[in-house]
């Protein structure tokens, strides 16, 4: 015998089917008796479904008048996800915003009437992050497309447009495509990323997906090598971060701080802040260089005392003298004109 939700899927299926189905003939087809067949109908009716009982001298089930599709099987929380995942569709940067509303309304008209109002006085905005420029949309058909490659384990030939403009003098020179044995196809802060063994390079890259021309036909089929710390979650940080594969930040430095452990912590993310007096804190951060570590320490309005190592006393230093020229070296005013 089926398990329980799977024989519900199927009664709703066949309930679908024909307009009358007899009792004794749905439990024949489902292989369960008639009063399974009644406790299964009656469990549908719980949820919101519109099974009425026909009348006669085998009884029956009908799905109600002017039902087009089944309702969907969706408990609660299952709607609830499917609303906030359809509605913030839009800040995935997968370019399917007017898809993903249409998919909501279709969803919607098959739900029971409950779930209906469930998801109707959740309405979500999802929005770009105050101060930063929108985030390029990756084509859903290039996402597909990278998508069936990773699945199929096939060599990908695609197209890449660099981030920077070329110079005047390379623009004649057309770049061979890229090829890769595609590994892990995935979203990070609004924008989606080919994670893939470069065949040309023999090295693991990242490539930007709204960059990425894919071209045809895929190459042979490949057996996957080993992801450096086996997390694609992890790989990607690390190579953000333009560490060794561990995770970390390559330069991670000490200082004190005088200005309060609540204010620093408010304005930094994976910083280890530890109070020290009111109005001074130990800080541990980590940065991709020692002069990125050292403005982000030093766009704190406070006295800093660096605790080590020397590499960060050094980018201090460097960062003092180019300071001190910026401050003093003026651009000389003009003379005014009789």
């Amino acid at each position: 015998m089926p398990k329980t939700s799977g024989r519900l899927l199927a009664l709703l299926s066949l309930l679908q089917a024909r307009r009358d189905w007899p009792g004794v003939l749905l439990a024949e087809r489902l292989d369960v008796s008639a009063r399974t067949v009644r406790r299964d109908v009656e469990r549908l009716r719980e949820l919101g479904y519109p099974i009425v009982a026909v009348k006669g001298p085998d009884g029956g089930y009908r799905l109600d008048a002017g039902t087009q599709l089944p309702p969907l099987l969706f408990d609660d929380e299952q709607a609830v996800a499917l609303a906030i995942a359809l509605q913030v569709a839009t800040a995935t940067g997968a370019g399917i915003g007017e898809a993903a509303a249409r998919a909501l309304h279709t969803v919607r008209q098959v739900m029971p009437a409950r779930l209906r109002r469930r998801i109707d006085i959740l309405q979500v905005t999802a929005v770009e992050q105050s101060g930063t420029r929108p985030e390029p949309q990756a084509d859903s058909a290039v996402l597909v497309a990278l998508g069936a490659a990773v699945h199929a384990r096939e060599v990908l030939r695609f197209d890449y447009t660099p981030a920077f403009v070329p110079r005047a003098d390379d623009l004649g020179a057309q770049p061979s495509p890229r090829r890769v044995q595609p590994h892990h196809l995935v979203a990070r802060g609004g924008r989606w990323y080919l994670v893939a063994w470069d065949l040309d390079r023999a090295d693991w890259r990242t490539f930007r997906a709204d960059r990425i021309t894919p071209r045809t036909p895929t190459g042979p089929r490949f057996t996957p090598r080993q992801l450096p710390g086996g997390e694609v979650s992890a790989f990607l940080v690390s190579r953000f971060r333009g560490s060794d594969g561990s995770g970390d930040w390559p330069c991670r430095g000490e200082v004190i701080l005088d200005l309060a452990a609540t204010v620093v912590s408010a304005h930094t993310r994976d910083a280890v802040v530890e109070e020290l007096g009111p109005h001074r804190c130990r800080v541990v951060l980590g940065s991709w260089s020692w002069l990125g570590l050292a403005t982000s320490l030093g766009r704190f309005d406070a006295d800093i005392e660096v605790v080590g190592p020397a590499e960060l006393r050094d980018a201090f230093a460097h960062l003092a003298r180019r300071y001190a020229d910026a401050a003093t070296d003026a651009p000389a005013v003009a003379s005014p004109t009789g």
